[in-house]
């Protein structure tokens, strides 16, 4: 004999979503959006790094070492 399951009742439907972000949600993304404009429109604010990275360094070290 099996046991009738209970089904909790759904809510009633409004016809639109009812769904609140954090401030961040916008915030941070409209952030990041206006931080990458800046350095579109005054590239001489962005300096490239005139140091090789280290995973080159490691690249070419263990070419020597293999090359001996």
């Amino acid at each position: 004999m099996s046991a009738p399951t209970h089904t909790p009742p759904h809510p009633a439907s409004t016809g639109r979503a009812d769904i609140r972000l954090p401030w961040w949600a916008l915030a941070l993304p409209t952030l990041a959006f206006i931080t990458l404009l800046t350095l579109i429109l005054n590239p001489s604010d962005a300096h490239a790094a005139t140091a090789e990275p280290a995973i080159t360094q490691l690249f070419e070290r263990v070419q020597q070492l293999i090359m001996r």
